[in-house]
This record gives C-alpha cells, sequence and structure tokens, in this order.
C-alpha cells in the first residue's frame, strides 16, 4: 500500500494529496474549491475541537452562534476590514428559483432579488459587533468573552485540501473589555493556548510572533501568530489572535458606562484557528508510508489485528478481549480488527497508513510464550512484550510516542532556523527553506520587495530573539539601520 504513495522527494504536493485521500480524510466535492471531510478526518477535527473547546471554556470563554449572512452594509462600517475581505466574498443577491418557461430547468427568478445583497460570512466581526452593541451597556457587561464554532466561504482560485478551500470550518473568539491593558492580555492570553495546543496535543512546535502592518489582519491594530515548519521547509500559519483596538465598537457604536459613570467605546479582540490544523498535522509528522498521528489526536490509539489460527481461536478471542478491556479501562480507544476477508499484512500496511500510533498481532504461538507482537508507527519498530501488565506497557508507549513526535519535530525546527546577515547568505537561506531571521528596515516598501525577489514573505517578529546578540543592525535588502530580527520564509 505504501507504494501507492508519491514519496515527498518525487512530488510533494502529490504525496501530501496522497496522504489526504489514501488515508481516508476528505474528497473533492462537486462544488468547486470545497471538500466533503470524510469520517476518520472528521473525527481527528473534532478531536482538535473538543481540546480547544475545553480550553477555551477553562478560560472562562462561552459558546454561542450568530448569522451566516451578513448584511453587505455591515462590511462597509469598518473600512480597512472591507479592503481586507472584498476580493474574497460570496454575494447572496436573491432569494428564490423558478422553473424556466422555456423549459430549460431550473432559473433564478428576477423578481426575487433582495433589497440588500448578503454576505456569506468570511468573518463575523462585523455581525457579532452589531449584536454587542444591544448586549454592552454597562462596565458590569465587561469583559464579553464569546466564541463560535462555524463554517466560513472565502472565495478562493487556487485550493488544496484543509490547507486553503472555499469554505472551512473554524473557531473565531469576539471578545469585548473595558480597557485596552485587558483587550491586550486576551489577545495574548489566546496565543499562549493556541501554541499550547499545538505542542501539547499535535506535537508540533510553534513559533510566537506579532505580524507585522502589512500581514497583519484587516481591521485590527495588532496580529500575533503562532508559527509551524512543514516538512518542505515551508512555514504555516497555524492560528491568529488579534487585538482590534476600539475599531469596531467605533464603527459599530458599541460603547459602555465605566465606573465614573462615563461613556466609553470598549476594547476587542478576536481570534482564531481552522480546519487548515489538519494540514499542519499531516505535514508536520507524516511520511511516505501514509499519515502518522500522535495519540492524543488518533481516533484509533491502539488495533489489535490476529494472526488466523485452525485451533486455538477461542484462545486468541479471550486474550484480545482482556486486553480491550484493560486498555479501555485507561481510557484507550481501541479497535480489534477480526474481519477474515482481509489477511493481517494488508490490515498492517492499511493502519500504517492512516496513521493509528500502536499496532498489536496476536498469534497462537506467541500467546502460548506469554507475548503479543507491538508496532509502534512512529519508528516502525517491533517487540514482543509480554501480556503481564501490557495495558500499562501501552500506555506509558504512546505517551512515549507522544514526545517522541514533538521532540523530533522540534529538531527539524531548530535545524532549519538560519541567521542571514546579508542579502546573499538570505537568499541562499530562503531558497534551502526554512526560517531565515534577518534584519529588516521596517519599511512595507522593503517587505514587498524582498517578497517579489524570493517569494519569502515575513511570517512575523518573533516575541523570543533568536540569539543573545544586541538587538540591532542592517537591513538584508536596503542595509538600512533596523532594530530587530524579522522571521522570514516562503509559506502556505
Amino acid at each position: 500500500m505504501a507504494k501507492e504513495i508519491t514519496s515527498q522527494q518525487e512530488d510533494y504536493a502529490q504525496w501530501y494529496l496522497d496522504i489526504v485521500k489514501k488515508a481516508d480524510l476528505a474528497s473533492n466535492s462537486k462544488v468547486r474549491g470545497c471538500m466533503v471531510i470524510k469520517p476518520y478526518g472528521y473525527a481527528i477535527w473534532e478531536k482538535m475541537r473538543d481540546d480547544l473547546d475545553r480550553r477555551f471554556k477553562e478560560t472562562g470563554h462561552q459558546n454561542a452562534y450568530f448569522p451566516l449572512f451578513i448584511p453587505k452594509s455591515f462590511l462597509s462600517k469598518e473600512a480597512a476590514h472591507v479592503e481586507g475581505f472584498a476580493k474574497e466574498c460570496a454575494v447572496v443577491t436573491h432569494h428564490r428559483l423558478m422553473n424556466d418557461p422555456n423549459g430549460n430547468g431550473v432559473i433564478v427568478d428576477p423578481d426575487s432579488k433582495l433589497e440588500e445583497e448578503l454576505i456569506v460570512r468570511p468573518t463575523s466581526e462585523t455581525i457579532i459587533w452589531d449584536t454587542y452593541r444591544d448586549w454592552i451597556t454597562s462596565y458590569r457587561d465587561l469583559p464579553l468573552l464569546i466564541n463560535q464554532w462555524a463554517n466560513v466561504v472565502r472565495w478562493e482560485m487556487r485550493t488544496r485540501f484543509f490547507l486553503r478551500t472555499t469554505e472551512f470550518l473554524w473557531q473565531e473568539g469576539h471578545t469585548a473589555h473595558a480597557s485596552k491593558e485587558e483587550a491586550m492580555i486576551e489577545s495574548r492570553l489566546m496565543l499562549d493556548v493556541y501554541a499550547d495546543f499545538a505542542r501539547e496535543i499535535m506535537a508540533m512546535p510553534v513559533i510566537q510572533g506579532e505580524k507585522t502592518e502589512q500581514e497583519r489582519f484587516a481591521g485590527a491594530d495588532n496580529t500575533f501568530t503562532i508559527e509551524a515548519l512543514m516538512l518542505d521547509g515551508k512555514a504555516l500559519q497555524a492560528g491568529t489572535s488579534h487585538f482590534l483596538g476600539q475599531n469596531f465598537a467605533k464603527a459599530f457604536d458599541v460603547k459602555f458606562l465605566n465606573k465614573s459613570n462615563q461613556e466609553e467605546y470598549v476594547w476587542a479582540t478576536s481570534w482564531g484557528v481552522s480546519t487548515r490544523l489538519m494540514g499542519a498535522l499531516i505535514m508536520t509528522h507524516s511520511d511516505d508510508d501514509g499519515l502518522v498521528l500522535p495519540p492524543r489526536l488518533a481516533p484509533i490509539q491502539v488495533v489489535i489485528v490476529p494472526f488466523p489460527a485452525k485451533e486455538g481461536q477461542e484462545k486468541i478471542e479471550a486474550a484480545v478481549s482482556a486486553i480491550m478491556s484493560g486498555l479501555k479501562a485507561k481510557g484507550i480507544s481501541v479497535k480489534y480488527d477480526n474481519d477474515e476477508k482481509t489477511r493481517p499484512g494488508f490490515k498492517f500496511a492499511e493502519y500504517e497508513m492512516r496513521g493509528v500510533p500502536v499496532r498489536l498481532g496476536v498469534g497462537l504461538k506467541d500467546l502460548e510464550k506469554g507475548v503479543v507482537e507491538i508496532a509502534r508507527r512512529d519508528t516502525k519498530v517491533k517487540n514482543a512484550v509480554e501480556l503481564e501488565g501490557i495495558s500499562d506497557y501501552i500506555e506509558k508507549l504512546l505517551a512515549e510516542i507522544q514526545e517522541n513526535l514533538y521532540q523530533r519535530a522540534l529538531k527539524r525546527l531548530n535545524d532549519n532556523i538560519q541567521l542571514a546577515d546579508n542579502w546573499e547568505d538570505f537568499t541562499a537561506a530562503i531558497e534551502k527553506g526554512g526560517f531565515v531571521y534577518a534584519y529588516w528596515d521596517g519599511t512595507t516598501e522593503t517587505e514587498l520587495k524582498i517578497k517579489e525577489l524570493t517569494g519569502a514573505t515575513t511570517r512575523c517578529i518573533p516575541f523570543v530573539a533568536p540569539s543573545s546578540e544586541p538587538g540591532s543592525g542592517k537591513c538584508v535588502l536596503t542595509s538600512k539601520e533596523s532594530s530587530q530580527r524579522v522571521l522570514f520564509a516562503k509559506a502556505y
């Protein structure tokens, strides 16, 4: 089965596509640019969603739901916001169909034109802040900490499963605060939540930092990001948190009476991650044999495959039953694949393709010796392990696999961070791939010129400096004085 996957070195894009399809994560839809997330892929997303949702609620946030459709006039109220999303909007202009009188099927009823066009949600700041105007009157109503799990539409010309699709799933947090300081603390807090989730659950190391003005979210005063490095040396923006200042509060006239009984505009944040994390997961850990999943995100953490036996099958069944009971008691998800129509070798390849972290092979000869065969997906190492204490062994093994995947990805990240102090070194580093820390003169003009010449963008201004050297130098392109290094990379 592994031969069905194109190698990364041969064609990375096709390798990615092969894994998505052959690991049964998603398929193409008849709607251009949209995908069908299949049950196995959706089960992984559910694990992401559930863990993030728990983290949001632990930090005081509540879930709500807002309309899919947004009046066009709402977007025009915040100039930077509409400019940032105008080219990606899907617009509803009519509300009814009719049979074509000429017999050519169904057509749009020309008499059903809407008085005001509706935008299919590209993001919800505008509709939410229009609602918040009715919810907020006093400082007693603040902070307002709301999250929404939803789908959004951003019209894309070039799409790729999970990474960039016309419709995708996400969560978007939208909070209102009585002070700038409180809102800024919130935006940084939620970035930390994303970073912790990436490291602890996805086993994916990330770099935290602030976006430049050019890369900032439309309508934000500050955008903070977590940036991850994929197997091909490209960066992926894995999550963002935005300090919106009072921009949307002013646009939608959201005010509150403070403790001094004076009227003020509230301060805002928004933050979100999407099914793009599925793409990040694939491209952080997988190999030429298929998907590799961290145990904390694996829908099936352990699969048990029996070796056929003409006699003594009842002993195999009894052993498997005991193993499964022990694993389930520890909260470990386990599947017993006793389908007699499929040979063990084919099953091994299938579960390797689907990234199941641990595989147990149970045969009569091994049972007579008091052992079972255990294979781990991350290293492909097989061992004969004693049945006595097998549940404890597998529990520890899953934790070891989770940590090994993180450390492996962290080493790759650290090995692919380069410092460049001149244009020649910078272009060579960008061509090699990975993250490049370089001085930049702070102007959008230089930022865009670097992108034009190399294809690299500023990923973030990192919170933590890459080294202990003095924090000033000369821009790699213009040689102008620069106060700090910025993270550059080619990116998805």
